[in-house]
């Protein structure tokens, strides 16, 4: 995946981990995912969680007027 030219399906093989979540991850569309996931992937990739992930600010919308 990305940096490392891993390819989903031999991550998925190596960890354990679904291909599915490992597509979602890879293209930002997963909504949620269990912490044991990123645990294996930090262990497998060996990275801490901060090189996995990275904060982005919502804006949120208010749907009632003030």
């Amino acid at each position: 995946m990305g940096e490392n030219r891993l390819k989903i399906s031999d991550l998925s093989r190596y960890t354990d981990i679904n291909r599915g979540t490992l597509t979602r991850l890879y293209n930002e569309t997963a909504t949620r995912v269990d912490l044991e996931v990123i645990e294996q992937l930090c262990d497998y990739l060996d990275i801490p969680v901060g090189e996995l992930f990275k904060v982005q600010k919502r804006k949120w919308i208010s749907l009632y007027n003030s």
